[in-house]
């Protein structure tokens, strides 16, 4: 064997020693919150299940992939059995904060899960971004933790449309508890925020896009508690200047040639956002902390402008708004993983709490991926990482991890 292959061998070994610890220290705060023998292995193939490379993550072929006859261990532990989704969820964040730091940013957002039929809780014909069309879909609300580390998805809320809360009927079948009530979508993320900053986080920026930025009452909440976000707005969302209310689209059209700033907003897939940029000051809500119109146009379309809603200490610059705002786009990028590679869009569930519990052990294993993530790309790390995991023609260590841990055939799992 050559020296190099020996090299490259033992670098593999230590990294994989490190994913083994990751993964130990992922189960010890994940298996007190099943008390029973038989849900905690339940909850513990599921979330290998999660981590594999399976066609279908539904409950039959998680089932087949851990090498279990029927799925009804699944059913159960998504729908019947006695543990407590809410408290894993809080968990998830405190081990997000833990792996990939303090300081990071929240970005708030939502996507659709296509359905057929209506049964399944909070289904119905509305619009969906992620198909670009009013589609039959359930929509979840979803905030992420994002740092130079890594992002990941901690908190999750269904939103329940209201024709459904008219059919009392259908809310049973549903199992959705008879307390709930319409709450929108800006609502159920003044939800998630505030639960996080309750357990003490404290997020440099808050970032969402129009649906959230134009909700003043999630505005106010933000500012009530000195913290700064970056909320993008429509162009007929006004604020005070002086004594004067004014719409996003009428400064707009006050900013001067020369007081445009080309700055990057951060890496796309394509190489750096590259942008324009402007802002202009509004009224101060406290002595220290102002808010801002801040503009984005296109280098190549000067109509193609998007518009925010900044609130900050006055002396915030403009180059740490923009990277902010570039802070954004990593929630899509989880969206895009989480279904890609841990099937947060492959449920079969139809009741309000199996939703829920789904969703949560997503969160979970999506946390655990950030983490290995944030391991393998660690600088140290940068230089012994060799390309090629194991020398050819031998049985590769990292293959053997994957087995022990129900990801035999995920390639991907801990891809840098």
């Amino acid at each position: 064997m050559s020296s190099s292959a020996i090299v490259s061998d033992t670098n593999e070994t230590v990294l994989v020693k490190k994913w083994e610890q990751e993964w130990s220290r992922v189960q010890e705060w994940v298996q007190p919150h099943f008390a029973r023998p038989e849900t905690r292995a339940s909850a513990e193939c599921l979330l290998q299940g999660l981590l594999a490379r399976v066609e279908r993550k539904n409950s039959w072929g998680l089932s087949e992939e851990v090498g279990r006859a029927t799925p009804y261990a699944f059913q159960h532990l998504l729908n019947g059995a006695q543990w407590e989704e809410d408290a894993l969820r809080d968990d998830v964040l405190s081990y997000a904060r833990e792996r990939l730091g303090e300081g990071g940013i929240l970005a708030v957002d939502e996507t659709g899960f296509l359905k057929k039929g209506e049964k399944s809780a909070g289904v119905a014909r509305q619009y969906s971004g992620t198909a670009g069309r009013v589609e039959n879909c359930q929509i979840g609300v979803f905030l992420a933790y994002v740092t130079d580390k890594g992002h990941t998805l901690v908190d999750r809320e269904l939103y329940l449309p209201e024709d459904w809360l008219e059919d009392p009927k259908r809310c049973r079948q549903a199992g959705i508890p008879r307390e709930v009530r319409f709450q929108t979508k800006p609502e159920l993320a003044r939800a998630m925020l505030q639960r996080a900053l309750d357990a003490g986080l404290h997020p440099a920026w808050v970032v969402g896009d129009e649906v959230y930025g134009r909700d003043g009452e999630l505005r106010r909440l933000l500012e009530s508690q000195s913290q700064r976000y970056v909320l993008a707005v429509a162009t007929n969302t006004y604020a005070w200047r002086g004594e004067t209310q004014v719409t996003a689209g009428e400064v707009r059209k006050e900013v001067k040639t020369s007081e445009w700033t080309r700055l990057s907003a951060g890496a796309g897939a394509k190489g750096p956002r590259v942008y324009d940029w402007a802002r202009v000051q509004l009224n101060s809500p406290a002595r220290t902390w102002t808010r801002w119109f801040l503009f984005r146009r296109s280098l190549t379309e000067e109509n193609d402008v998007a518009q925010y809603l900044v609130h900050a200490p006055a002396t915030t610059s403009l180059a740490q708004m923009v990277e902010a705002a570039g802070k954004r786009w990593p929630v899509e990028e989880c969206f895009e993983s989480a279904k890609g590679e841990i099937g947060l869009d492959d449920y079969e569930v139809r009741k309000w709490r199996g939703w829920y519990r789904h969703m949560t052990l997503c969160l979970v294993a999506h946390a655990f991926l950030a983490a290995a993530r944030a391991e393998a790309n660690a600088p140290e790390e940068e230089k012994q990482i060799p390309k090629r995991l194991g020398p050819p023609h031998r049985r590769s260590r990292m293959g053997a991890f994957r087995r022990r841990r129900g990801l035999s055939s995920s390639a991907s799992v801990f891809r840098k």
